[in-house]
């Protein structure tokens, strides 16, 4: 096991994070009052977004684990919350590699928790920002088989880069250096299936400090230009599963797509 070891970053504890307000959503303690503020003033239905997104990574990487993939890229990993990636992952593959990478420094102070791989497996945890696609690359090359497929995640990343960041240079960067035969995972807010929710939440975000680009069907399926979507494509994150249980029946307004590289 590695980890990158760069000056540990202040944790500014006087402005909200993603990564710790979805934290607070899914009931952590990692975060701080003024996360606990954002997150109060989401309606309910946050909550269960974020659970639904949380459990569609749980099947999707099953899934691939269970199909023969072996190497794993989770971009946006966010604070360590059981079962992580790598607990499913090599739990059906002890020999899977993952790398971690986030940008908020409390991740980084919770990457040990990241760290604890099967003996026969790896992980490590590099703090880098999706907005530097080709540094998160350059590290994985070490780590990662790029002449071997890998999926690369993108869990409820995207929708905090709105369009004025290029996120569809970004994952076009990112999956465009992957080999062929790899995934891209990726599970995105939606602006259209409940549109006058998916406004409060980005008021509400905005007022923290936080600006989003949640997207309407059409823009989520930009990111999968020249790649094969898998069944049952591109769904909301309660509608897809592969080779498990079915989830429960619940509206989400999360879209959920698994797709290979030709």
């Amino acid at each position: 096991m590695t980890a990158e070891t760069p000056p540990t970053p202040r944790i500014d504890t006087s402005k909200p994070h993603p990564a710790r307000v979805y934290d607070y959503l899914l009931g952590g303690k990692d975060n701080y009052p003024v996360d606990e503020e954002v997150g109060e003033q989401l309606p309910p239905q946050a909550r269960d977004a974020a659970r639904q997104n949380r459990e569609f990574m749980h099947r999707a990487v099953a899934w691939l684990a269970g199909t023969g993939v072996d190497q794993f890229l989770d971009i946006g990993t966010g604070i360590p919350t059981a079962p992580n990636l790598h607990q499913i992952v090599q739990g059906i593959r002890p020999e899977s590699r993952v790398v971690y990478t986030d940008n908020d420094p409390i991740v980084l102070r919770h990457a040990e928790a990241l760290l604890v791989s099967s003996p026969e497996g790896m992980t490590d945890y590099v703090q880098g920002d999706v907005r530097a696609p080709r540094e998160i690359l350059d590290h994985a090359r070490k780590l990662l088989d790029f002449d071997r497929p890998i999926a690369l995640s993108l869990i409820a990343l995207m929708h905090f880069l709105p369009g004025e960041q290029e996120p569809y240079d970004i994952v076009s960067t990112l999956v465009g250096a992957l080999p062929s035969g790899s995934y891209l995972v990726l599970s995105h807010a939606s602006s259209d299936i409940f549109p006058e929710l998916s406004a409060q939440v980005t008021v509400e975000y905005a007022k923290g400090g936080i600006e989003l680009g949640f997207r309407s069907r059409d823009g989520v399926g930009r990111f999968f230009e020249g790649l094969e979507l898998v069944e049952p494509g591109l769904v909301t994150a309660t509608e897809w599963f592969r080779g498990t249980v079915a989830p429960r029946a619940e509206d989400g307004g999360i879209y959920a797509v698994v797709a290979r590289k030709p």
